[in-house]
Protein backbone atom coordinates (compact mmCIF):
# COMPACT_ATOMS: atom_id res chain seq x y z
CA UNK A 1 0.00 0.00 0.00
CA UNK A 2 1.50 3.38 -0.95
CA UNK A 3 0.51 5.06 2.32
CA UNK A 4 1.97 2.32 4.45
CA UNK A 5 5.30 2.11 2.58
CA UNK A 6 5.87 5.83 2.89
CA UNK A 7 5.83 5.62 6.67
CA UNK A 8 7.35 2.20 7.21
CA UNK A 9 10.68 3.69 8.16
CA UNK A 10 11.84 6.94 9.69
CA UNK A 11 12.31 9.67 7.08
CA UNK A 12 15.69 11.35 6.67
CA UNK A 13 14.26 14.50 8.25
CA UNK A 14 12.81 12.44 11.09
CA UNK A 15 16.18 10.84 11.75
CA UNK A 16 17.82 14.27 11.74
CA UNK A 17 15.37 15.64 14.30
CA UNK A 18 15.59 12.56 16.49
CA UNK A 19 19.37 12.23 16.38
CA UNK A 20 19.89 15.94 17.04
CA UNK A 21 17.43 15.88 19.94
CA UNK A 22 19.12 12.83 21.44
CA UNK A 23 22.53 14.50 21.25
CA UNK A 24 21.13 17.65 22.87
CA UNK A 25 19.72 15.60 25.75
CA UNK A 26 23.09 13.87 26.14
CA UNK A 27 24.80 17.27 26.13
CA UNK A 28 22.46 18.60 28.82
CA UNK A 29 22.23 15.64 31.19
CA UNK A 30 24.83 13.07 30.15
CA UNK A 31 24.41 9.52 31.40
CA UNK A 32 22.18 8.87 34.41
CA UNK A 33 23.99 7.74 37.54
CA UNK A 34 21.43 4.98 38.07
CA UNK A 35 19.18 2.99 35.80
CA UNK A 36 21.13 3.48 32.57
CA UNK A 37 19.71 1.27 29.77
CA UNK A 38 23.19 0.08 28.81
CA UNK A 39 23.83 -1.01 32.40
CA UNK A 40 20.53 -2.90 32.36
CA UNK A 41 21.60 -4.63 29.15
CA UNK A 42 24.92 -5.50 30.78
CA UNK A 43 23.17 -7.15 33.72
CA UNK A 44 20.95 -9.14 31.38
CA UNK A 45 23.93 -10.19 29.25
CA UNK A 46 25.81 -11.29 32.37
CA UNK A 47 22.83 -13.41 33.44
CA UNK A 48 22.76 -15.04 29.99
CA UNK A 49 26.50 -15.65 30.22
CA UNK A 50 26.09 -17.42 33.55
CA UNK A 51 23.61 -19.77 31.88
CA UNK A 52 25.55 -20.41 28.69
CA UNK A 53 29.20 -20.12 29.62
CA UNK A 54 31.45 -22.91 28.37
CA UNK A 55 35.06 -22.61 27.33
CA UNK A 56 34.07 -22.91 23.69
CA UNK A 57 33.65 -20.51 20.77
CA UNK A 58 30.31 -22.00 19.78
CA UNK A 59 28.73 -21.27 23.13
CA UNK A 60 30.17 -17.76 23.00
CA UNK A 61 28.66 -17.25 19.55
CA UNK A 62 25.29 -18.35 20.93
CA UNK A 63 25.65 -15.86 23.78
CA UNK A 64 26.41 -13.09 21.28
CA UNK A 65 23.49 -14.05 19.06
CA UNK A 66 21.02 -14.17 21.93
CA UNK A 67 22.07 -10.87 23.49
CA UNK A 68 22.66 -8.80 20.35
CA UNK A 69 19.87 -10.43 18.37
CA UNK A 70 17.24 -9.86 21.03
CA UNK A 71 18.31 -6.21 21.31
CA UNK A 72 17.99 -5.66 17.56
CA UNK A 73 14.61 -7.41 17.57
CA UNK A 74 13.39 -5.22 20.42
CA UNK A 75 14.48 -2.12 18.52
CA UNK A 76 12.72 -3.34 15.38
CA UNK A 77 9.50 -4.00 17.26
CA UNK A 78 9.62 -0.56 18.88
CA UNK A 79 10.26 1.13 15.53
CA UNK A 80 7.43 -0.82 13.92
CA UNK A 81 5.05 0.21 16.69
CA UNK A 82 5.56 3.93 15.92
CA UNK A 83 6.12 3.78 12.17
CA UNK A 84 2.80 5.48 11.37
CA UNK A 85 3.31 8.22 13.98
CA UNK A 86 6.12 10.55 12.90
CA UNK A 87 6.33 12.45 16.20
CA UNK A 88 6.55 9.21 18.18
CA UNK A 89 9.17 7.88 15.75
CA UNK A 90 11.30 10.99 16.27
CA UNK A 91 10.92 10.66 20.04
CA UNK A 92 11.94 7.00 19.91
CA UNK A 93 15.03 7.87 17.86
CA UNK A 94 15.93 10.66 20.28
CA UNK A 95 15.57 8.37 23.28
CA UNK A 96 17.63 5.68 21.59
CA UNK A 97 20.41 8.09 20.64
CA UNK A 98 20.55 9.43 24.18
CA UNK A 99 20.66 5.88 25.56
CA UNK A 100 23.51 4.66 23.36
CA UNK A 101 25.84 7.66 22.94
CA UNK A 102 28.11 8.76 25.75
CA UNK A 103 30.02 11.76 24.46
CA UNK A 104 29.16 14.13 27.29
CA UNK A 105 30.03 11.71 30.08
CA UNK A 106 33.21 10.78 28.20
CA UNK A 107 34.26 14.44 28.18
CA UNK A 108 33.33 14.98 31.82
CA UNK A 109 35.29 11.98 33.03
CA UNK A 110 38.30 12.88 30.90
CA UNK A 111 38.32 16.43 32.24
CA UNK A 112 37.90 15.16 35.81
CA UNK A 113 41.11 13.17 35.47
CA UNK A 114 42.77 16.09 33.73
CA UNK A 115 41.76 18.45 36.54
CA UNK A 116 43.20 16.13 39.16
CA UNK A 117 46.44 15.82 37.20
CA UNK A 118 46.68 19.58 36.78
CA UNK A 119 46.27 19.96 40.55
CA UNK A 120 48.98 17.38 41.17
CA UNK A 121 46.56 15.00 42.90
CA UNK A 122 47.60 11.67 41.44
CA UNK A 123 45.49 9.69 43.93
CA UNK A 124 42.26 11.30 42.71
CA UNK A 125 43.36 10.88 39.10
CA UNK A 126 44.00 7.17 39.70
CA UNK A 127 40.60 6.86 41.37
CA UNK A 128 38.80 8.40 38.38
CA UNK A 129 40.79 6.75 35.57
CA UNK A 130 38.89 3.39 35.71
CA UNK A 131 35.74 5.32 34.69
CA UNK A 132 37.40 5.74 31.29
CA UNK A 133 39.49 2.65 30.66
CA UNK A 134 40.51 -0.69 32.08
CA UNK A 135 44.18 0.07 32.66
CA UNK A 136 45.80 -0.44 36.02
CA UNK A 137 46.03 3.13 37.41
CA UNK A 138 48.47 2.17 40.15
CA UNK A 139 51.12 1.42 37.56
CA UNK A 140 50.82 4.82 35.86
CA UNK A 141 52.45 8.14 36.65
CA UNK A 142 50.95 11.50 35.66
CA UNK A 143 52.10 11.63 32.02
CA UNK A 144 51.08 8.00 31.47
CA UNK A 145 47.60 8.73 32.84
CA UNK A 146 47.29 11.77 30.58
CA UNK A 147 48.18 9.58 27.60
CA UNK A 148 45.70 6.93 28.69
CA UNK A 149 42.93 9.55 28.90
CA UNK A 150 43.64 10.94 25.43
CA UNK A 151 43.71 7.44 23.94
CA UNK A 152 40.42 6.61 25.67
CA UNK A 153 38.79 9.81 24.40
CA UNK A 154 39.89 8.96 20.86
CA UNK A 155 38.74 5.34 20.95
CA UNK A 156 35.47 6.06 22.73
CA UNK A 157 34.60 8.85 20.32
CA UNK A 158 34.34 6.09 17.75
CA UNK A 159 32.74 3.47 20.00
CA UNK A 160 30.41 5.65 22.06
CA UNK A 161 29.36 8.21 19.46
CA UNK A 162 30.32 7.89 15.81
CA UNK A 163 29.73 4.16 15.36
CA UNK A 164 26.31 4.37 16.99
CA UNK A 165 25.22 7.32 14.84
CA UNK A 166 26.50 5.61 11.71
CA UNK A 167 24.47 2.46 12.32
CA UNK A 168 21.50 4.58 13.35
CA UNK A 169 21.66 6.32 10.00
CA UNK A 170 21.90 2.97 8.22
CA UNK A 171 19.32 0.94 10.17
CA UNK A 172 17.43 3.32 12.46
CA UNK A 173 16.64 2.35 16.05
CA UNK A 174 17.62 -1.33 15.57
CA UNK A 175 21.00 -0.16 14.28
CA UNK A 176 21.53 2.18 17.22
CA UNK A 177 20.64 -0.43 19.83
CA UNK A 178 22.36 -3.29 18.05
CA UNK A 179 25.66 -1.45 17.76
CA UNK A 180 25.65 -0.53 21.44
CA UNK A 181 24.81 -4.13 22.38
CA UNK A 182 27.71 -5.49 20.31
CA UNK A 183 30.11 -2.90 21.70
CA UNK A 184 29.03 -3.63 25.28
CA UNK A 185 29.40 -7.37 24.79
CA UNK A 186 32.95 -6.85 23.53
CA UNK A 187 33.77 -4.82 26.65
CA UNK A 188 32.31 -7.55 28.85
CA UNK A 189 33.65 -10.74 27.27
CA UNK A 190 35.80 -9.75 24.30
CA UNK A 191 39.07 -9.44 26.22
CA UNK A 192 41.56 -12.29 26.34
CA UNK A 193 41.13 -13.38 29.94
CA UNK A 194 41.25 -17.11 30.72
CA UNK A 195 37.45 -17.20 31.13
CA UNK A 196 36.71 -15.35 27.89
CA UNK A 197 39.56 -16.25 25.54
CA UNK A 198 37.31 -18.65 23.59
CA UNK A 199 33.86 -17.70 24.87
CA UNK A 200 34.32 -14.03 23.93
CA UNK A 201 35.79 -14.64 20.49
CA UNK A 202 32.51 -14.11 18.62
CA UNK A 203 31.70 -10.88 20.46
CA UNK A 204 35.18 -9.50 19.78
CA UNK A 205 35.07 -10.34 16.07
CA UNK A 206 31.54 -8.99 15.64
CA UNK A 207 32.59 -5.78 17.35
CA UNK A 208 35.51 -5.48 14.93
CA UNK A 209 33.10 -5.78 12.00
CA UNK A 210 30.46 -3.44 13.43
CA UNK A 211 33.05 -0.86 14.45
CA UNK A 212 34.95 -0.83 11.14
CA UNK A 213 32.96 1.90 9.31
CA UNK A 214 32.58 4.12 12.38
CA UNK A 215 36.31 3.97 13.11
CA UNK A 216 37.19 5.05 9.57
CA UNK A 217 34.60 7.82 9.65
CA UNK A 218 36.01 8.98 12.99
CA UNK A 219 39.52 9.04 11.54
CA UNK A 220 38.37 11.03 8.50
CA UNK A 221 36.49 13.58 10.60
CA UNK A 222 39.33 13.90 13.13
CA UNK A 223 41.63 14.63 10.21
CA UNK A 224 39.24 17.29 8.91
CA UNK A 225 38.41 18.83 12.31
CA UNK A 226 41.87 18.67 13.92
CA UNK A 227 44.49 21.35 13.92
CA UNK A 228 46.87 19.50 11.58
CA UNK A 229 45.07 17.63 8.77
CA UNK A 230 48.31 16.73 7.01
CA UNK A 231 49.83 15.36 10.23
CA UNK A 232 46.67 13.40 11.03
CA UNK A 233 46.58 11.81 7.59
CA UNK A 234 50.28 11.01 7.73
CA UNK A 235 50.01 9.35 11.14
CA UNK A 236 46.91 7.42 10.08
CA UNK A 237 48.56 6.05 6.94
CA UNK A 238 51.89 5.27 8.59
CA UNK A 239 50.89 3.91 11.99
CA UNK A 240 47.26 2.74 12.14
CA UNK A 241 48.05 -0.80 10.97
CA UNK A 242 50.64 -1.19 13.74
CA UNK A 243 47.95 -1.10 16.45
CA UNK A 244 46.66 -4.53 17.60
CA UNK A 245 43.07 -3.33 17.19
CA UNK A 246 41.92 -2.86 13.56
CA UNK A 247 39.58 -0.07 14.63
CA UNK A 248 41.40 1.69 17.46
CA UNK A 249 44.48 2.04 15.24
CA UNK A 250 43.05 4.53 12.69
CA UNK A 251 41.23 6.49 15.40
CA UNK A 252 44.15 6.87 17.80
CA UNK A 253 46.65 7.53 15.01
CA UNK A 254 44.50 10.27 13.45
CA UNK A 255 43.89 11.89 16.85
CA UNK A 256 47.63 11.75 17.58
CA UNK A 257 48.49 13.39 14.28
CA UNK A 258 45.73 15.99 14.58
CA UNK A 259 46.88 16.98 18.08
CA UNK A 260 50.60 16.75 17.31
CA UNK A 261 51.29 14.21 20.08
CA UNK A 262 52.64 10.69 20.52
CA UNK A 263 50.33 7.89 21.61
CA UNK A 264 50.92 4.20 22.25
CA UNK A 265 53.76 2.56 24.11
CA UNK A 266 53.81 0.45 27.27
CA UNK A 267 50.58 -0.05 29.22
CA UNK A 268 49.17 -2.41 31.84
CA UNK A 269 45.80 -4.13 32.10
CA UNK A 270 45.18 -5.88 35.41
CA UNK A 271 48.83 -6.70 35.85
CA UNK A 272 49.30 -7.76 32.19
CA UNK A 273 51.89 -5.52 30.52
CA UNK A 274 51.58 -4.73 26.80
CA UNK A 275 54.11 -2.94 24.61
CA UNK A 276 52.16 -1.25 21.84
CA UNK A 277 53.72 0.53 18.87
CA UNK A 278 54.10 4.29 19.09
CA UNK A 279 51.63 6.27 16.99
CA UNK A 280 52.83 9.52 15.40
CA UNK A 281 56.36 9.11 16.67
CA UNK A 282 57.26 12.57 15.39
CA UNK A 283 54.85 14.18 17.88
CA UNK A 284 55.66 15.37 21.38
CA UNK A 285 54.76 13.60 24.62
CA UNK A 286 51.20 14.03 25.89
CA UNK A 287 50.65 16.85 28.37
CA UNK A 288 47.72 17.42 30.72
CA UNK A 289 46.42 20.27 28.55
CA UNK A 290 46.06 17.82 25.67
CA UNK A 291 43.17 16.14 27.47
CA UNK A 292 40.98 19.20 26.98
CA UNK A 293 42.16 19.51 23.37
CA UNK A 294 41.17 15.88 22.75
CA UNK A 295 37.73 16.44 24.28
CA UNK A 296 37.16 19.49 22.08
CA UNK A 297 38.23 17.51 19.02
CA UNK A 298 35.85 14.72 20.03
CA UNK A 299 32.97 17.19 20.20
CA UNK A 300 33.77 18.60 16.77
CA UNK A 301 33.86 15.08 15.38
CA UNK A 302 30.45 14.41 16.95
CA UNK A 303 28.91 17.42 15.25
CA UNK A 304 30.41 16.50 11.90
CA UNK A 305 29.19 12.93 12.30
CA UNK A 306 25.61 14.08 12.77
CA UNK A 307 25.90 16.26 9.68
CA UNK A 308 27.46 13.44 7.64
CA UNK A 309 24.87 10.86 8.68
CA UNK A 310 21.92 13.16 8.05
CA UNK A 311 23.39 14.33 4.76
CA UNK A 312 23.98 10.74 3.67
CA UNK A 313 20.39 9.79 4.43
CA UNK A 314 19.06 12.82 2.55
CA UNK A 315 21.17 12.02 -0.51
CA UNK A 316 20.17 8.35 -0.50
CA UNK A 317 16.52 9.31 0.00
CA UNK A 318 16.65 11.74 -2.91
CA UNK A 319 18.28 9.12 -5.15
CA UNK A 320 15.67 6.54 -4.17
CA UNK A 321 12.84 8.99 -4.88
CA UNK A 322 14.34 9.83 -8.26
CA UNK A 323 14.62 6.13 -9.10
CA UNK A 324 10.96 5.54 -8.18
CA UNK A 325 9.86 8.46 -10.36
CA UNK A 326 11.76 7.08 -13.35
CA UNK A 327 10.23 3.65 -12.84
CA UNK A 328 6.72 5.08 -12.61
CA UNK A 329 7.19 7.38 -15.60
Amino acid sequence: MPGRSSTSRLSPDGFAYGAAAGLVVDLLVGDPRRGHPVAAFGRAAAAVENRLHHDHRGWGALHTAVCAGSTVALGALAARAVRDRPAAAVALTAASVWAVVGGTTLGREARAVGGALAAGDLDVARERLPHLCGRDPQSLDGPAMARAVVESVAENTSDAVVGALFWGAVAGVPGLLGFRAVNTLDAMVGHKSPRHRRFGWASARLDDVAGWPGARLTAVLATVAGGDPRGALKAWRADAAKHPSPNAGPVEASFAGALGIRLGGTLSYGGRVEHRPVLNGEGRAVEVADIDRAVRLSRRVTGLTLAACVGGRLIIGALAASTRKRRNA
